[in-house]
């Protein structure tokens, strides 16, 4: 497994192979990234798994510093899935000079949910997004970028973006890592005590719930609110807990019909706590 840091090391890593399989992470690896890797490795003969931690998908109160970087267990985890390549810049890598220009997504799909709670995210996520592609593939005829679905806006986001610059890529969506009790895996579970790991299965339980009654019928915001009522009942501080269309992101018409996504965000420990996210496609 080689490791580079630069993108001029990158692409003479990268020399002569054609459509090579790209997972972006942020670090501090767990289960749930190394599933990306073992599908990224199904889909082309040469895996290359990038490490940056991206201070512009952070606001300024976020935990871009004690974000945790983990780097030699993360590369240790990787060889042991065979990861081919390790890209991990450093921010003069990536960012040489100030980054002004910038991807800006269409606010129709991501000045909403997430991007409602964290204005400016996602042209965060898409300026990084599009700079690690023009990095992986500029020079092997595009290829390959899997990504985790519990980022369900996310990954439409990226979707999104790839379809309207025509990028020769294919985007492979990988189902929600979950630990044994349903908690959907996350890096920021680490900030999490024994005891709020246990209280964390509340917010997929509270998607189920709130799922299942948008199924049945009856006014789809009252259900909300009501989702929101039992959770801030359990300690937690939620954003949102919402169902939408999954091809849009939209308010469904009907909710009793239809590819439907519930969706949630919520802060565990109080309005400074941990914020964690999930989704339930149904």
């Amino acid at each position: 497994m080689q490791i580079v840091h630069t993108i001029a090391d990158l692409r003479a890593a990268l020399a002569g192979i054609q459509r090579p399989a790209f997972v972006p992470t942020m670090g501090n690896l767990h289960e749930g990234h190394l599933s990306l890797v073992r599908l990224a490795r199904q889909k082309a003969d040469v895996t290359v798994a990038s490490i940056f931690v991206n201070r512009l998908q952070f606001l300024p109160h976020e935990d871009f510093d004690s974000y945790p970087r983990t780097f030699d267990a993360d590369c240790t985890k990787l060889k042991a899935e065979g990861c081919n390549i390790v890209f991990a810049p450093r921010e003069k890598d990536l960012y040489p000079g100030p980054q002004t220009f910038k991807i800006q997504p269409d606010p129709a799909l991501a000045d909403i949910l997430e991007g409602e709670f964290r204005p400016g995210f996602f042209t965060g996520v898409c300026t990084v997004v599009m700079k690690l592609f023009q990095a992986v593939f500029a020079t092997t005829g595009g290829g390959v970028a899997v990504f985790g679905q519990k980022d369900y806006q996310q990954l439409m986001v990226i979707r999104r973006m790839v379809q309207q610059f025509a990028l020769p890529i294919d985007i492979v969506g990988a189902g929600t890592a979950r630990a044994d009790s349903g908690l959907a895996l996350s890096s920021r579970n680490g900030y999490l005590s024994d005891e709020q790991r246990v209280q964390a299965m509340a917010l997929s339980q509270a998607l189920k719930t709130l799922a299942a009654a948008a199924r049945q019928g009856g006014n789809l915001a009252e259900l909300e609110a009501r989702a929101m009522t039992d959770l801030r009942a359990l300690g937690w501080e939620p954003d949102y807990l919402t169902v939408r269309q999954r091809s849009d992101l939209l308010t469904p018409a009907d909710a009793r019909s239809g590819d439907l996504v519930a969706l949630g965000a919520a802060r565990l420990g109080g309005a400074n706590g941990t914020r964690l996210i999930d989704n339930l496609e149904f």
